[in-house]
């Protein structure tokens, strides 16, 4: 079974119906169906709150991402290994920290990060990344 860990712009995407959406939605049927589990680390989601809450208000924020937690994104917490592991990638691909946090995430087989983000490109290296297309 495949895992897919979307970013923040993966999330976001989403949630504007901007380009990838719809590839967005069939990995949410993907999950529904149960051939998929679907994530998004903490640091990420902590992304997409500020955005929402900058762009749409404190409440709107809060209807949209417990909306996106009923369709059963996981908020996937940070340990301490995780967070060294991710500075490492930081240093040696020179990838925003966030993004780093999320392609640890995704270094067990079978596992995917899924962005909008094409300056992640020198992490496909380590990690299976499957970008959604450009606006």
């Amino acid at each position: 079974m495949v895992t897919y860990i979307l970013d923040s712009s993966a999330i976001l995407r989403y949630t504007d119906n901007e380009a990838g959406a719809d590839r967005i939605e069939r990995i949410l049927q993907e999950y529904l169906k149960g051939t998929a589990n679907i994530g998004a680390s903490a640091l990420h989601w902590g992304e997409v709150a500020a955005k929402l809450y900058k762009l749409r208000g404190r409440h709107v924020m809060r209807n949209v991402l417990q909306r996106l937690a009923g369709l059963g994104i996981e908020v996937v917490p940070a340990t301490a290994e995780q967070s060294v592991d991710a500075a490492l990638i930081r240093a040696d691909y020179k990838i925003p920290y966030v993004d780093a946090f999320g392609i640890v995430l995704v270094s067990a087989p079978n596992h995917v990060f899924v962005t909008a983000d094409f300056d992640l490109k020198p992490a496909a290296k380590v990690a299976k990344i499957e970008f959604l297309p450009a606006k």
